[in-house]
């Protein structure tokens, strides 16, 4: 049974930092494809991070604040925020290359 469990969501200020992780079980990471999505009200689902065997990437509103990180020997996942902004209020959740969802984590900034 996969099961994805994210944590480290909270409430901050702007300007402030969080550190999301995103444990895996049931499926080892290995060099699978993992990702970070997060949906904000009365908006889409978007990705943020994907990070894979080829390398980490990032959607440009994050991009030099947030930093996606992996560990396998912990077959956990982590994304440390930056700089955080109002607009960066959301619903986190991690999915890995199975499609496999966690159940998200409510990020606020104010």
């Amino acid at each position: 049974h996969v099961q994805l469990v994210e944590s480290g969501g909270g409430a901050v200020q702007a300007g402030g930092s969080l550190r999301l992780s995103c444990a895996v079980s049931g499926v080892t990471l290995g060099r699978n494809c993992v990702a970070w999505f997060r949906q904000a009200p009365g908006h889409e689902r978007e990705g943020v991070a994907f990070i894979h065997s080829g390398g980490t990437f990032y959607d440009d509103s994050v991009k030099g604040r947030f930093t996606f990180s992996k560990d396998n020997t912990k077959n956990t996942v982590y994304l440390q925020m930056n700089s955080l902004k109002p607009e960066d209020t959301a619903v986190y959740y991690c999915v890995n290359a199975y499609n496999h969802w966690g159940q998200g984590t409510q990020v606020t900034v104010s």
